[in-house]
């Protein structure tokens, strides 16, 4: 699907992003266009919290950032470069993606830390694990750091797996983290605990999120909503929920706290 010839290594990223004019539709589903001409920017080291109904295209924001697809049109751009133009592999080791349903390996609660940072030192991945909230958990299992977690994590509940993934992307030390849903399938004691250690994550990094969840999203320096693939409203929490008539002020009236 890439074309990986004449692509140049990333080394460094600052963090700025900027959608120009991008339209994209599924390779499965040409004819029913998510995005037509969208204009979005995240500056480095910012936070942009990206919100809508179902169906919106909020999701395919990350996935084009992590280079899942291309635009069919315009240009997706990190640092005023287009990611077309830059090897793959080489930028993805600066993106840290954590989903709702994070990816875990069939094998230890460290390796799967590991996989953040090969090189990763024992001290490093304890102090990863305590700023993901993780380490406490981890260290009453019997096997602790060595513990087994089964296919896909089915031996750790929703919130330890979000702090193993999490914990995996502070090793990995990214220029820009990407939330897809990261709290939504959690209740409300392991989303407490997986929120405070997103926002220590997220500080001094850009950061893009995806969430229902008003918690996960207020704080936000940036809210895009975004409707039928364009961007209908932007601002802080403060000023959107001020429009009494507004997209957000809608979406937000769903949820007890505003």
């Amino acid at each position: 699907m890439f074309n990986l010839a004449n692509t140049s290594l990333v080394t460094h990223i600052k963090g700025d992003i900027e959608f120009r004019n991008v339209s994209f539709a599924y390779p499965t589903r040409p004819e029913i266009a998510i995005f037509q001409n969208l204009n979005l920017r995240v500056s480095a080291g910012k936070s942009l919290a990206v919100v809508g109904p179902s169906g919106s295209g909020k999701s395919t924001v990350i996935g084009l950032i992590m280079r899942f697809y291309d635009p069919s049109n315009g240009h997706l751009c990190i640092d005023g470069q287009d990611i077309k133009t830059v090897n793959l592999r080489s930028l993805r080791k600066k993106l840290a993606l954590v989903q709702q349903e994070p990816a875990l390996f069939s094998t230890t609660i460290h390796e799967n830390m590991k996989y953040g940072n090969e090189n990763a030192s024992e001290a490093e991945i304890i102090e990863a694990a305590k700023a993901a909230n993780a380490h406490d958990f981890i260290s009453r299992m019997e096997e602790g750091y060595k513990t087994h977690v089964g296919d896909k994590g089915v031996q750790l509940s929703g919130g330890q797996k979000q702090r193993v993934a999490i914990a995996r992307a502070v090793l990995k030390d990214p220029s820009v983290l990407l939330l897809d849903e990261a709290t939504s399938a959690l209740d409300m004691s392991s989303e407490k605990l997986v929120q405070e250690a997103l926002d220590k994550l997220m500080k001094g990094r850009t950061t893009v999120l995806v969430a229902h969840r008003l918690s996960t999203i207020r704080k936000a320096d940036t809210i895009v909503v975004l409707h039928k693939g364009k961007v209908v409203e932007k601002g802080s929490h403060r000023e959107l929920v001020s429009k009494s008539d507004g997209f957000y002020k809608k979406l937000t009236s769903l949820q007890e706290v505003v």
